[in-house]
């Protein structure tokens, strides 16, 4: 099946190990559908046990090779790699929308912001230095280096299907890791895509390898399993990340998290309204609500609360929902029917519960996924609204009375991934800012994330950063060398 695409070669639909484009056993085969239409976009190779085998051979053959070349040669690699992809960012954005079902726009804002990590590791992994610590004794030099961790398993998710995959690929490979990846059967096709572009870049055999399949289950259990793999990184369910972690304690592998949010956003009484509304709108929003540091519960302080829903509700019905490939949409489906149902279904229970519906609220007719964007207030920690991560269109309003109380509510739940605080007194701002439980705190700000910052989370919402000079951490062993300089007799 050919794709609208001005370099059709970027269409992958094989498994990439060792360098190589292989079926998987049988010719097994699953199929990846448009969300804005139902529609089949490709048939895939469907990877599981036999191929996770195979690509975590062909990585561990490939380490030593991989981890040999210095720093800068690695480095050049990537901003190769990280060239190409801005090179191909409109091919690479249209597929993205064709399988996920965002926006153009944000597909396109997507790719340089997956490009940027590339080219930002590509620099940091020059920067991995060692230490000299003083000695305890003239007879000896105390050293500290750091090594590459070895085999990296990585496994990611369908909402962002390029930029949370290099994230992880270009700190691992920077720093000499070589990697067996696993994306998301909704959405392979954009991760294969990346695949292609790193073997034209040079990339050598075995140090990418990227696993397609509908068994995750299989392939989860053999990258767990196996001895070879040194490391696990995952983005995804809290669910799953348990499990995943519980497996991987067997073999005491390193891993990172980066696992569900439910995202407070508190707007105060002297927060500039047309900001918070704003920010909200794009906290709230972005990718049809599908995001892990998504505004999930918007709590607002009594004063300025009926002013900030009725703002939010004519921001709200400006919204575009359609087909992501229309330039005029803002808003896509989600990403299949089982998203759209249990969206339907929180709004349904909040509103039994005593919830107010002010706009949207159900699901578009006609095919594809869509759920009109929705406003709901008086939600309250007792409805699924304010305890579950929603995951689509929906504005949850629940109010505040006071300081002590909107940072009572933002921390009563298991996650710790992000949180959003709208305010214009400074003492406020490092008071909530303090005392929220969360990785990350956007401060009369949502667009908090970018390749140069440390994303991730505390409590349930995982362990572990990506980006920033932190990110190659995970991906590092720490040495110590004990140098005995020996004794001479003296004359």
């Amino acid at each position: 099946m050919s794709l609208p695409l001005s370099d059709p070669s970027l269409l992958r639909t094989q498994c990439l190990i060792d360098g190589d484009w292989r079926d998987a056993g049988g010719g097994a085969t699953f199929a990846v559908h448009n969300p804005a239409n139902e529609q089949p976009l490709a048939r895939v190779a469907d990877g599981g046990a036999a191929e996770t085998t195979a690509a975590i051979a062909a990585a561990r053959a490939a380490l030593p090779g991989w981890r040999g070349l210095t720093a800068l040669e690695r480095a050049r690699l990537l901003r190769r790699w990280h060239d190409l992809v801005l090179a191909h960012r409109d091919d690479l954005a249209r597929l993205m929308t064709l399988e996920q079902g965002k926006p153009l726009a944000e597909a396109r804002g997507e790719i340089a912001y997956g490009a940027a990590y590339i080219d930002w590791f590509a620099e940091e992994a020059r920067r991995v230095y060692g230490d000299v610590i003083p000695t305890t004794g003239s007879d000896r030099r105390l050293l500290v280096i750091r090594q590459p961790v070895g085999v990296v398993a990585a496994i990611t998710p369908w909402n962002f299907p390029m930029a949370m995959l290099a994230r992880k690929l270009a700190p691992a490979l920077a720093v000499g890791c070589t990697v067996v990846a696993k994306p998301a059967a909704e959405t392979p096709l954009s991760a294969l895509a990346l695949g292609e572009l790193a073997q034209r870049a040079g990339i050598p055999p075995g140090v990418l390898n990227l696993v397609a399949g509908t068994d995750a289950a299989a392939i989860g259990a053999v990258l767990t399993g196996s001895r070879d793999v040194a490391k696990l990184s995952f983005t995804g369910s809290t669910a799953v990340g348990k499990g995943l972690l519980a497996a991987c304690a067997e073999t005491v592998k390193r891993v990172s998290m980066e696992l569900g949010g439910n995202a407070p956003l508190l707007v105060f009484d002297d927060a500039d309204l047309d900001l918070a509304v704003e920010g909200a709108m794009a906290a709230k929003f972005r990718n049809a609500g599908q995001t892990c540091i998504c505004a999930n519960r918007i709590l607002v302080q009594r004063g300025i609360h009926d002013r900030f829903v009725a703002r939010l509700g004519e921001r709200i019905a400006s919204l575009k929902v359609g087909d992501g490939l229309a330039e005029d949409t803002t808003i896509g489906p989600l990403i299949n029917g089982r998203a759209l149902a249990k969206v339907e279904a929180l709004v349904a229970e909040g509103v039994a519960k005593g919830a107010r519906l002010l706009a949207g609220g159900g699901v578009l007719p006609g095919p594809g996924f869509f759920h009109a964007p929705s406003l709901v207030a008086g939600v309250t920690p007792a409805m699924g609204l304010f305890r579950e991560e929603i995951f689509g269109p929906v504005a949850a309003i629940t109010p505040f009375a006071d300081e002590a109380e909107a940072v009572a509510l933002a921390n009563d739940t298991e996650a710790g991934l992000a949180a959003y605080v709208y305010t214009a007194d400074l003492g406020r701002i490092w008071r909530v800012s303090e005392a929220l439980d969360y990785g990350m705190v956007g401060v009369n700000e949502t667009a908090i994330s970018s390749e140069v910052i440390p994303f991730g989370g505390m409590k349930s919402s995982g362990m572990g950063r990506e980006g920033s000079r932190h990110g190659v951490d995970d991906y590092l062993e720490i040495k110590h060398i004990c140098l005995g300089l020996g004794t001479r007799s003296q004359p």
